[in-house]
């Protein structure tokens, strides 16, 4: 049986945090979407956002609805 990897904002504060983007854990999707496109550009980001959204990866709305928000031209 298969499970699909479940991504929260813990795990998507961890693993941008890895990039070197220090997330506040109160922060909003919004609030973290600018934080991270004032950042840009960051090494590892794109390839990242690829992973996270592949099929198997399962994202929480946060996650998503922060993913979105960075994506935005």
């Amino acid at each position: 049986m298969m499970f699909a990897d479940l991504v929260d904002i813990d795990d998507f504060r961890q693993r941008l945090g890895e990039l070197g983007i220090d997330l506040p854990a109160s922060g909003s999707p919004e609030s973290w979407a600018r934080q991270i496109r004032a950042a840009q550009p960051v090494d590892g980001l794109p390839e990242l956002i690829g992973k996270l959204c592949a099929e198997g990866v399962t994202l929480q709305p946060e996650v998503r609805e922060a993913i979105e928000m960075i994506l935005k031209p």
